[in-house]
């Protein structure tokens, strides 16, 4: 395990700690106004697809786009500016009154309507498949109702937008068929706050040599409690690698309590809470190896690069499962490793002797984390938005 890094910022101000009049004068400063609606601040859909999103276009020199994001209890009072606003961006947000009165407004004064979304739960002929991708019981009748009333729902606000932004060109060709002016690529990048100090994280490990204590640490970093089956597709090969070497312990952070084949080594497991990002890119940094399995579904295949970006940021090594996304950010063996669900053990094995030569593992994953700051950096995402939206702007 790698220590002696540097602590997090006492003080960080979340992306989302800002009032509603602070947003809107900020938005409507910019040459061009877009507006995010979403339902409610959270750690997940909200930070990457709208608090990251607008905060990079609004700290951006030069830019020409500026942007506040909006949520339930806001969009009323956001009807009001409408005629202010050049588009209005709906973030996974299910159709409801509020929004059925800002889509009405918005049509009104001519404004368009983009939907933005991050995972597969637009079309109700997927809820099968996602309530099985998320390891719900389906003879609970609660879960169909909810499921499908949800995806209709998205469904629903979906049809109102004249086109769409997602997180990969997979997800972009299911949303072009449901709207007219198809569905362009927004990538998920780091925040200003995150990238600096995975900065610092990682400048430490680089002055440090990458010296490391202990057993080697590897680590799966667990967003939601739904990820047991993604983490069963690489715990027999944790198993067995822990039955084999002694000098290897287990980090989990998040929701995750399911060890599933890794439990007779339970006490080798450390289990971390879940925690803020910022601290979360400590965690991460600490562990040499990063682990990000994902069953192989229509749902987890749609999935985005951030748990690849996120590591070598700070200079840890990751093993993870082949998807578009995955596959297209990781130059395989060289800024981290993807394994087929045959491969994780050798693939395993393979990091952990990485992780025990430390100018082997500094010759990959310093140059994988120089890419990853400036593939993923902050300031990334304020190009291909406005390219996005800039056809919007034109027609408008």
């Amino acid at each position: 395990m790698f220590t002696d890094l540097p602590e997090p910022p006492r003080e960080v101000k979340d992306l989302w700690d800002s009032s509603m009049a602070e947003r809107v004068g900020t938005m409507l400063d910019g040459q061009h106004r877009v507006a995010f609606v979403y339902r409610t601040p959270d750690t997940s859909t909200f930070r990457y697809r709208v608090a990251n999103t607008v905060d990079a276009l609004n700290h951006v020199p030069g830019a020409r786009l500026r942007a506040g994001w909006f949520c339930d209890d806001e969009l009323r009072a956001l009807s009001r500016i409408v005629p202010e606003l050049d588009a209005i961006v709906v973030a996974r947000y299910p159709y409801g009154a509020a929004l059925r009165e800002l889509i009405q407004k918005a049509e009104a004064h001519g404004v368009p309507l983009i939907f933005d979304c991050d995972d597969l739960v637009f079309d109700v002929g997927f809820a099968e498949l996602v309530m099985s991708s998320l390891g719900k019981d389906q003879d609970v009748n609660a879960e169909w109702d909810v499921w499908f009333a949800y995806m209709g729902r998205l469904n629903a606000s979906l049809a109102a937008c004249r086109g769409a932004t997602t997180t990969n060109a997979l997800l972009a060709s299911r949303l072009a068929a449901h709207v007219e002016h198809g569905a362009a690529v927004v990538p998920n990048v780091m925040n200003r706050t995150q990238q600096a100090y995975s900065r610092e994280l990682l400048d430490a490990k680089v002055a440090s040599g990458f010296r490391r204590t202990g057993p080697i640490s590897i680590g799966y970093f667990s967003g939601t409690p739904s990820h047991v089956r993604d983490f069963a597709v690489a715990s027999p090969a944790l198993a067995r690698l822990l039955d084999e070497d002694d000098d290897v312990s287990v980090r989990i952070v998040g929701y995750l309590d399911d060890l599933g084949a890794l439990e007779p080594h339970r006490e080798r497991v450390q289990f971390q809470k879940f925690m803020h990002y910022v601290e979360l890119q400590r965690s991460i940094a600490e562990v040499e190896v990063n682990i990000a399995p994902l069953s192989h579904t229509a749902f987890n295949i749609c999935k985005s690069d951030l748990k690849f970006f996120e590591a070598a940021a700070v200079g840890t090594w990751t093993v993870a499962s082949h998807t578009p996304s995955l596959d297209d950010a990781v130059d395989d063996g060289v800024t981290g490793r993807l394994a087929k669900a045959h491969e994780w053990d050798a693939a395993l094995r393979e990091a952990v002797e990485l992780a025990r030569d430390p100018r082997a593992y500094a010759g990959l994953v310093a140059p994988a984390a120089e890419n990853a700051h400036s593939r993923w950096s902050w300031d990334s995402v304020a190009e291909p938005l406005t390219r996005a939206l800039e056809p919007y702007f034109r027609a408008r």
